[in-house]
């Protein structure tokens, strides 16, 4: 698969591994997924947006003021996950703008730690999803045929938002001449997707792949892929060179 992307094979990272993740839910997660999905239930088709970029990228303190302020411009209903590194001991309220979730209300719920992905991309009020472009969330979102919105950060992540991009599955937010994600970018991308006709072409194409992934059943993910990079533009070994610095 490398070969046909025209990139060196040690630079294409593909998902071998298995998710690890906590076997045994507490009680209090439980309930935080019951007040979840009763929210996702309150909201129409295809009007939400889901945001959450893994267990092993954080947002710096900058980046997650944008992404909210740019949430929060978007007048687009969310779902946020935010994660905070291991011994980094911060209260939600205080990584966010003040007075954010007072202003958003219930259009938008941010759920700290843990929050069923899967469950919630196959939700019907899920119209795009925030991701940080590692293969195995972008695969995961396209197997349930939501959108892709990009903020991609290392590694391969870059690559595949452009990937996503080129087959016309999902859009990226484009960080500035210094590498800053800005609020106002977030906000465009996020309406775009979500709750402009271009997100209707976007949910139509991420559809069309996910039945070609799911008439694939157990065969290797490597065949769903080749059928995605067809519909992709060429990337030549000079973007993704220019794209990994």
């Amino acid at each position: 698969m490398a070969a046909s992307l025209n990139v060196p094979s040690v630079l294409f990272l593909t998902p071998g591994a298995a998710a690890v993740g906590p076997l045994v839910r507490s009680p209090e997660t439980e309930t935080e997924h019951l007040e979840i999905m009763d929210w996702l239930n309150s909201k129409e088709r295809c009007s939400t947006v889901f945001a959450s970029f893994g267990t092993e990228y954080f947002l710096s303190k900058e980046e997650t003021e944008e992404l909210a302020l740019g949430l929060e411009l978007s007048k687009v209903n969310f779902l946020w996950v935010v994660r905070f590194p291991v011994g980094q001991n911060m209260k939600l309220e205080e990584a966010l703008p003040k007075g954010f979730l007072e202003r958003v209300g219930n259009r938008g719920k941010v759920v700290q730690g843990w929050a069923p992905q899967l469950t919630i991309l196959s939700h019907w009020s899920i119209g795009g999803f925030v991701s940080h472009c590692g293969w195995s969330s972008v695969m995961e979102g396209l197997k349930l045929g939501v959108p892709i919105i990009g903020m991609p950060m290392h590694l391969d992540q870059p690559l595949n938002a452009k990937l996503i991009v080129d087959a016309g599955v999902g859009e990226e937010v484009v960080r500035d001449k210094n590498g800053n994600v800005d609020r106002h970018e977030v906000a465009k991308v996020v309406r775009e997707v979500v709750a402009e006709k271009s997100g209707q072409r976007l949910r139509k194409k991420a559809r069309e792949f996910s039945e070609i992934m799911k008439s694939n059943g157990e065969k290797e993910i490597d065949e769903a892929v080749n059928e995605l990079l067809n519909l992709c533009k060429p990337i030549t070994r000079q973007d993704s060179v220019e794209m990994l610095y």
